[in-house]
């Protein structure tokens, strides 16, 4: 069905040798990881601060019962088809380092990664010793007598938690959990073929979290955690409802895995997917130097590895240079790795950021979960993929995420009664502001505004293409024309396709989007008055022609200071081939303009374009949340393509032509952008 806006009074809304290799273990280590409009009311109780109160104390204060931990690795479990998946099994121990007897609840953590990966970034975080090192080596770190200011954004991945929730959250096993780390199948030093988060890896997770509930060291309670992946096949084994199951914690999940990542827009993530799977098929022939040294290493390993050495490798070559095959278009293969989110029974916190990879998806989780506000949380940060937990811990901020994590496992697998289920339920950094609390995305109060695009000069952007003005009426007829470039790559919608690796440019990229607007065309408004808040997804609705059968445009909407810097809040791309809408799960205003237009991405749904003959787009843009200040403007930059972040399939980039493309403005059929203020 359509959703629509109601009017307002309706709302409501693991040791390295040296730092330098520390550091470099921890970047290749997060390398590797690789909004329908929320108008449901997500009610809950009084809600605590940002940074959780008093509540915080106890959170950060949990007793650590335990001395030690108990470590055993390679740990056998059989699979239901004979496979044999091998773990890391972590378990609190006494000052001698025997693992305690009394029956415990389990942490699983399932990663693709190796478990190697996890061992060493538990080095890095585990061993503040090496801090001061690491930041001096971040700090001096310079390209052609650049800074890298960004490296210094990365590393708040280790202080803010995520590090911990990518290794080893040891403060949650000393204070009585056990964690359990196993490799997916295929992968690491598990046997079989790797399955990519499909039917057989979902089953192998359940099968999983039975073996755990069975041990002798486990009270038969368990939870799932993880970042990127391993929070993606969390929401997957949650939804198929395993009994043991009691609570997930998923850092950076993606809701739906074509339209998130591997076809954004119809030409999302090609790029950036053979790499991933390039590195995890590589990963997975990493031996086990435990078994190696022993004279226990299993031949079986060997023998899986090579009888399919490069999984999903044939199917991304076929889709990246013919546009066929089951990766190339949405279907039955994404239907069937997609979380049912729907389905989730058991309290699940959510950790999104507006700059992830998956950023499209993960507002989409939290209203999916048919679960009531003190039982799902959404925390969104303005981070990348490979920093989660940046902006975490200070004061006004929310507590770290892995106190985070062991105090929604201990209120929803322990039942200690610690008040999180009162945090929230949205707590969002708001870009321009700071973090606060909502009960939606869009903000309670929220109202559609639809700002028109005008070919008449703002005189606020000189350096671009063409300086053109966003304003509350249509206005004259106009051509304006844009060929692709390469600008685009220093900007932050480039950060966000390489998983945040570009932040390292620095801040003249990822915090000023001026380099990458002198290849595009530029809409700004006039400054506002009042402090405006612009949340939830955008829309442009976008005129076109193109002179060859294809086009690709790039979108993105920044906020524009005072002083001319131009910070990108959201961005959106789109294949004017790809244009088709679903209605079903599109959201719409009471006027049946879209918000959130949701593109099928099907074989079916492909549709021509006419050379010289207008195509009309709506191209969808991510949710946002952001805080304009007076005197601020906002800004609508389009663009012929962004080669990071959007890469077409060869025939499709082929049809394009790589020639310039054009927006055609008229009043009669205005080109225009729809997003929510307050």
């Amino acid at each position: 069905m359509i959703h629509v806006i109601l009017p307002k009074e309706c709302l409501v809304p693991h040791t390295p040798r040296t730092a330098t290799l520390s550091a470099a273990l921890l970047l290749a280590a997060t390398l590797l990881l690789p909004l329908g409009i929320p108008g449901g009311t997500a009610h809950a109780s009084p809600g605590l601060p940002v940074d959780g109160g008093q509540h915080a104390q106890q959170w950060a204060a949990v007793a650590q019962e335990y001395p030690g931990i108990a470590v055993a690795e390679d740990v056998e479990i059989p699979m239901s088809d004979g496979t044999i998946l091998r773990a890391t099994v972590y378990r609190p121990a006494d000052a001698a380092g025997n693992p305690i007897a009394e029956p415990l609840p389990a942490l699983l953590n399932l990663t693709p990664y190796t478990r190697l990966v996890d061992t060493l970034v538990d080095a890095v975080t585990e061993h503040p010793e090496l801090r001061p090192l690491l930041d001096s080596v971040i700090a001096d770190a310079s390209l052609w007598d650049a800074p890298l200011d960004g490296l210094h954004e990365l590393a708040q991945v280790i202080p803010g938690g995520g590090a911990r929730l990518l290794g080893i959250n040891r403060d949650l096993i000393r204070s009585g959990y056990v964690q359990v780390i196993a490799d997916v199948r295929g992968t690491g030093y598990s046997q079989g073929a790797w399955q990519v988060l499909q039917g057989r890896e979902q089953q192998d997770s359940l099968e999983i979290l039975d073996w755990i509930s069975k041990q002798d060291w486990s009270n038969g309670d368990t939870a799932m955690a993880g970042i990127s992946y391993s929070a993606i096949n969390s929401l997957q084994a949650a939804a198929l409802r395993p009994p043991s199951l009691k609570a997930v914690f998923a850092v950076e999940p993606a809701e739906d895995l074509a339209h998130d990542i591997v076809m954004t827009g119809g030409a999302g993530g090609v790029g950036f997917m053979p790499l991933w799977i390039a590195l995890v098929n590589g990963l997975k022939f990493l031996p086990s130097l435990d078994a190696l040294l022993t004279g226990q290493f299993d031949p079986a390993w060997l023998a899986d590895r090579f009888a399919d050495p490069l999984v999903m490798g044939p199917e991304l070559v076929e889709a990246a240079l013919l546009g066929s095959g089951p990766a190339a278009h949405d279907g039955a293969f994404y239907a069937g790795i997609n979380p049912a989110i729907e389905n989730i029974a058991v309290p699940t916190f959510v950790v999104g950021a507006y700059h992830d990879i998956f950023s499209r998806g993960q507002a989409r989780v939290f209203e999916r979960l048919q679960l009531p506000a003190a039982r799902k949380k959404l925390l969104m940060g303005q981070n990348y993929h490979i920093n989660p937990g940046y902006r975490t811990g200070g004061p006004g901020q929310p507590p770290t995420l892995d106190t985070l994590e062991s105090a929604w496992f201990d209120r929803w697998v322990r039942g200690v009664p610690n008040g999180i289920e009162n945090y929230g339920p949205i707590i969002s950094d708001q870009m321009g502001g700071g973090w606060t609390a909502t009960t939606a995305l869009p903000r309670p109060g929220s109202q559609p505004r639809k700002l028109y695009l005008d070919a008449a000069a703002s005189g606020t952007a000189p350096h671009a293409a063409h300086d053109g003005s966003l304003g509350d009426a249509p206005a004259g007829p106009a051509r304006l024309s844009i060929g692709p470039g390469v600008q685009n790559a220093c900007s932050r919608d480039a950060a966000l396709g390489t998983a945040g690796l570009l932040t390292i440019l620095g801040a003249q990229c990822t915090r000023d989007n001026r380099t990458a607007e002198t290849e595009a065309l530029t809409f700004t408004s006039e400054p506002f008055g009042t402090t405006t808040s612009v949340s939830g997804p955008m829309n442009l609705r976008l005129v076109t022609t193109t002179d060859l059968p294809e086009g690709m445009w790039h979108v993105t909407v920044q906020d524009v200071a005072p002083d001319g810097t131009s910070t990108t809040l959201t961005s959106g791309g789109l294949l004017s081939s790809r244009r088709a809408i679903d209605q079903a799960r599109s959201t719409t205003t009471a006027n049946g303009d879209y918000l959130d237009a949701v593109h099928p991405l099907t074989r079916g749904s492909v549709q021509p374009v006419i050379p010289g003959q207008r195509t009309v787009l709506d191209i969808d843009l991510r949710h946002t949340d952001a805080l304009l200040e007076p005197g601020h403007r906002l800004r609508v930059s389009v663009a012929a393509g962004n080669p990071v972040r959007y890469l077409p399939l060869l025939p499709s980039l082929a049809a394009t032509g790589l020639q310039p493309q054009h927006i055609e403005l008229d009043p009669a059929a205005p080109s225009w952008l729809l997003l929510t203020t307050k």
